[in-house]
């Protein structure tokens, strides 16, 4: 508490003080008393009340005209201190002018009370940031609590906007115009599609993925309360979804019984061996795992424990010798008395998961099977087994299965999407269109791969239907497709992606040069394997026609010379001998094609980035063949090279009265390193 100071006239000697005229019109000076003393002529108390009520007018000053801070004036008075706080202030000047009673502190309260405010003192928004936030000390009297808040709203942030009470400006004058027009997609993986802003400008001959009703939406939007109402129910059928999901991930995830009636005789003893595994320590898990086995050699837990243990060490060492041991531990697990389902089903599974890791697919499909007649209720067992027939190239076994698991699960996705890529592997195109969309649709486990976007967009295209890039543009936004034009799916990030090409972005013109140089030695040498009617040009095999005849030629497949192929075009052959950009990329081939007349090739992408095709024109009809690369369509000149990344969308059409031959030489993608070219697997 502020200390009174002391009066001046009483630091010092007394002056003289000038001659007053008392109410009797009689002059007194000051210096003397009524004594004649010469004493001061008021006392000390009467100039203490003096000094007090100045401080009390003052504050009626404050009060009422709010010009002058009392504290710094006056200070603080402790005898007028009606309120107990230590001190004089507002409250104390209020009590004296009769604005309001004074209160009795009290007993035991100190002058200085701390208030501290707590979180539930406060209405604070979500988001406030840190503890420190919520409490704050405050040296004030309990009756000055009022004054506490007001500060407190200033120190905290204010609570967040109510979205009933809020009105929002026109889209348009946002900070972010255009930050909702974003493709999104629900956990369903249906495509959800946001009208494009009216600056927008599509460039002519690129497609327009967003659906008609889309587009009509945005001419006439709906209501903001049909809206909500909408988003409402949206949202209760998804919080619905994702509860239903929670439980079946739930139930699917229920905790697996391991152990049989002995094993649990042991248990501390496999969880010891286990700790080890699990914390990466697999040797020497392997070695307590081999002595439990040796122990109790009647145990299954021990012995898939083993496997598993072993299964770590080959992955370890990367060892294929420890992964047959495993794969055999496996079998023995499985194959003991008394050993529990679920343990049954783990090994051989992982077991025929393992034998597929090996190439051993005829191996694998043989556990699946047992496995399969072990368990068959077990819808995901039957899929697994499908899809070790389609491993082996055996459709008609997978097709079979399937068929098996849509009877008994008409709603299984995983089943849906893989038979209808059977359908469309049999060129039964629109017959496979409703199970791949609606696999698709499902979002099931399995479901979300990139060739199923890619057979069902390439069916909906062969149907004629538009809507098939609206699922190339989902499966670019699920990151399968690079874009909706690049679809292939077996790439190397980051490399360099345009549909056309030419020799000098390439780095690879002495090759451009040789092939145009010598154009006619290539296309006579071509021309005598034709003649010869040797059956050397195969029919195309890769279902791309819709429509004609169209023949190759191939002398590399996969950096390697096929066959005896060269030997009837050996100066061709010598010429690309030096160039291994060519004859060694193992992702793509060389060969000669030739098209008849009224062939079309359906649009289509290669399927890898890492090479460009170079087209040799040999012999080209003066018109009517053509070839379209994303939306830029060219055509062939004799003695030309086109270069163009065959991972784009491409489509051909020959439609001249003679066949047309070229020379098509695949390189690989300048970007790619020399390491990345020598270990990236053929194509």
């Amino acid at each position: 508490m502020a200390q009174r100071k002391t009066p001046r006239s009483h630091s010092r000697k007394e002056a003289k003080v000038p001659p007053v005229e008392s109410k009797n019109g009689k002059r007194t000076e000051g210096g003397g008393d009524a004594g004649g003393g010469g004493g001061p002529k008021y006392s000390m108390f009467t100039w203490f009340v003096v000094l007090a009520l100045l401080g009390v007018w003052s504050s009626v000053a404050v009060v009422y005209f709010d010009i002058v801070d009392y504290d710094s004036v006056i200070g603080k008075l402790k005898a007028y201190d009606t309120d107990g706080d230590g001190d004089f202030d507002v409250e104390d000047a209020k009590v004296l002018l009769g604005l309001r009673e004074a209160e009795k502190p009290n007993v035991g309260d100190s002058p200085e009370k701390k208030t501290v405010l707590k979180p539930e003192d406060v209405s604070q928004p979500a988001d406030a940031t840190s503890p420190e936030t919520w409490t704050t000390e405050e040296t004030r009297s309990v009756s000055g609590s009022q004054d506490v808040e007001s500060e407190i709203q200033a120190a905290v942030p204010l609570p967040p906007l109510v979205e009933e009470d809020f009105v929002p400006d026109d889209p348009r004058d946002s900070t972010h115009p255009y930050e909702d027009d974003v493709i999104t997609i629900d956990t369903m993986g249906v495509l959800l599609e946001e009208t494009l802003p009216e600056e927008s400008v599509v460039t002519s001959g690129q497609y327009l993925t967003s659906s008609k009703l889309s587009q009509e939406a945005a001419e006439k939007p709906e209501p903001e309360s049909e809206k909500l109402k909408e988003t409402e129910s949206i949202t209760e059928e998804t919080a619905e979804k994702q509860t239903q999901d929670k439980l079946q991930e739930k139930a699917k995830k229920k905790k697996p019984k391991l152990l049989n009636k002995f094993d649990k005789t042991i248990k501390a003893e496999i969880d010891a061996a286990e700790k080890l595994r699990k914390k990466g320590k697999v040797e020497e898990a392997l070695r307590v795992f081999e002595a439990l086995v040796q122990q109790y050699p009647q145990s299954p837990r021990a012995r898939y424990g083993k496997a598993q243990a072993e299964d770590d060490v080959a992955e370890k060492l990367r060892s294929n010798d420890m992964l047959q041991r495993a794969i055999n531990s496996y079998r023995e697990a499985a194959e003991l008395p008394d050993v529990t389902p679920d343990l049954l089903r783990a090994a051989l599974k992982r077991r025929a998961e393992r034998q597929q890791f090996l190439g051993r697919m005829r191996g694998s499909l043989a556990t699946l099977e047992k496995l399969v007649q072990i368990f068959p209720d077990d819808v995901s067992l039957k899929n697994d087994l499908g899809v070790s027939h389609l491993l082996l190239g055996d459709n008609k076994g997978a097709k079979k299965v399937y068929e098996e698991v849509l009877e008994a699960a008409p709603g299984n996705g995983f089943a849906k999407v893989h038979y209808g890529f059977i359908l469309k592997s049999e060129n039964k195109i629109a017959e496979s269109i409703p199970y791949l969309k609606e696999g698709l649709e499902s979002g099931e486990p399995g479901t979300d791969d990139g060739r199923f976007y890619f057979h069902l967009g390439d069916a909906l295209q062969r149907v004629g239907d538009d809507s098939a890039y609206h699922w190339y543009e989902l499966g670019h936004r699920r990151g399968h497709f690079a874009s909706v034009w690049q679809r292939s799916l077996y790439n190397v990030n980051g490399l360099k992606a345009q549909p056309w090409w030419t020799p000098t972005e390439t780095g690879y013109t002495d090759l451009v040069k040789t092939l145009e140089r010598n154009w006619r030695t290539i296309r006579d040498e071509a021309l005598a394997v034709m003649d010869q009617n040797t059956g050397l040009f195969v029919p195309e095999e890769e279902n791309l026609r819709e429509k004609g005849e169209w023949g190759q030629y191939t002398l590399w497949q996969q950096g390697r010379k096929d066959g005896n192929s060269c030997q009837g075009v050996q100066k061709t052959c010598s010429l690309l001998e030096r160039y291994t950009e060519a004859t060694g990329c193992k992702r793509g081939q060389i060969k000669f094609s030739v098209m008849q007349p009224g062939t079309h090739v359906w649009p289509h992408t290669g399927p890898t980035n890492c090479r460009l095709r170079m087209h040799l024109g040999l012999v080209i009809p003066k018109h009517g063949c053509r070839i379209r690369c994303t939306n830029q369509t060219r055509e062939w000149e004799e003695g030309k090279v086109l270069i163009f990344d065959d991972s784009f969308e491409h489509e051909v059409w020959q439609d001249a009265d003679s066949y047309r031959l070229i020379f098509i030489v695949d390189v690989w993608h300048p970007e790619l390193t020399k390491y990345q070219r020598q270990t990236l697997s053929a194509i």
